[in-house]
């Protein structure tokens, strides 16, 4: 006999970690739908709580067991909240009144994408755009790793980097394309607005289909067989071009 119920189970995003959850509580963007938690309650539940909101529909006490297999890890700070999704920006020419923002082309380290996150939120990026080809997207891990600030990010999401680039290209944006060699010094050169500033994946940088389509630009450093990482790259050329734009 068939289940003659047609309604759908409502899908959550996991997230966990103290600050993660109280950012998200902060930003009051996304609904909070249950608590997990230690039931010796830990610290990480009583930094949380001061945030909740009066009715919580539903907090369940469990055993770290518990925790480490929902989240993964063992990284929860002993706290997971069930919320309903990120929602992405889908309204792609929204971003035209935008002057400064990033292009992520592939990076695919959920933690890296945190990272790269926490410092646009911190370095004053007014969007961030992310490919669904090739390319991470916001996980459990990634919010974490941006302390919970991804919460406050405008996010737009685009099938992949050529599209994201001859749109951009049709709205007016500059690009500029972080590579380890052959590019300009970035720190020498003038940046023109509306920017955009495109940050390749770790292993092969900037996709060969768009290295034409803008600036490619070099953070200096000590020898050529080195390189930042991913995200420590991000992070100083975002903090270098919000200077440069002021």
């Amino acid at each position: 006999m068939k289940n003659k119920s047609t309604k759908k189970q409502p899908k959550f995003d996991m997230i966990y970690g103290a600050h993660s959850i109280i950012e998200l509580l902060k930003a009051k963007k996304r609904k909070l739908y249950s608590i997990y938690t230690l039931k010796q309650l830990p610290k990480s539940f009583k930094r949380v709580e001061r945030y909740l909101p009066k009715s919580i529909p539903n907090i369940q006490y469990v055993s770290r067991d518990v925790l480490d297999r929902m989240a993964g890890c063992s990284d929860h700070m002993g706290i997971i909240a069930l919320v309903s999704p990120v929602q992405y920006v889908s309204n792609f020419n929204s971003i035209k009144n935008k002057k400064f923002i990033l292009l992520l082309d592939g990076v695919k380290d959920v933690r890296n994408l945190g990272a790269i996150l926490r410092s646009a939120h911190c370095t004053g990026v007014d969007a961030v755009v992310l490919c669904q080809k090739r390319g991470a997207l916001i996980t459990a891990a990634t919010h974490k790793a941006s302390a919970g600030l991804a919460e406050y990010l405008n996010i737009y999401l685009v099938s992949s980097i050529e599209h994201a680039v001859s749109q951009l290209d049709v709205l007016g944006f500059h690009m500029y394309m972080a590579v380890l060699e052959k590019g300009k010094d970035a720190t020498k050169i003038n940046y023109n607005s509306p920017t955009c500033l495109v940050i390749g994946s770790e292993e092969y940088g900037i996709s060969k289909s768009i290295r034409d389509r803008g600036t490619l630009i070099t953070i200096p450093q000590k020898t050529a067989d080195i390189s930042y990482n991913a995200s420590v790259a991000a992070g100083i050329l975002m903090f270098l071009l919000r200077q440069k734009l002021q």
